[in-house]
């Protein structure tokens, strides 16, 4: 198994690519079951408002986004390629997950038109 894994994922420089899947999948799971218990109202998760407004997570996604860009374009190492990897993986998930929020500009998160968002989600980590 280490051979497969030096051999097939570090050495051929794959290891970012794979820190981003992970994130990115995890993430969405993550995302989707905390968005969950707070529509159920159980658990410790509450909408975050500033000023009266909500929130969304495709708000903290974006700026993962960028950070994460200006770290990759930037880095000189396996491990800060890696920090990247994480951020974009990250901040892509919470993004898409609001794909149809931002498309029809309108809050469809729980609506059938919401489905779009996991489609594209789907559809971003199957490529």
């Amino acid at each position: 198994m280490s051979e497969w894994w030096h051999d097939d994922v570090v050495a051929q420089g794959k290891l970012p690519l794979l820190i981003l899947f992970g994130t990115f999948v995890l993430t969405f799971l993550v995302t989707r079951a905390i968005t969950r218990l707070i529509r159920a109202g159980r658990g410790p998760f509450r909408n975050v408002t500033h000023n009266g407004m909500h929130v969304h997570h495709s708000v903290p996604g974006i700026a993962l986004l960028v950070i994460g860009a200006f770290v990759a374009v930037g880095a000189q190492t396996t491990a800060v390629n890696c920090v990247a990897a994480a951020l974009v993986g990250v901040g892509t998930s919470l993004v898409l997950d609001e794909f149809a929020l931002i498309l029809h500009l309108s809050d469809v998160y729980w609506a059938a038109e919401g489905r779009t968002s996991v489609e594209m989600v789907s559809l971003a980590a199957a490529c």
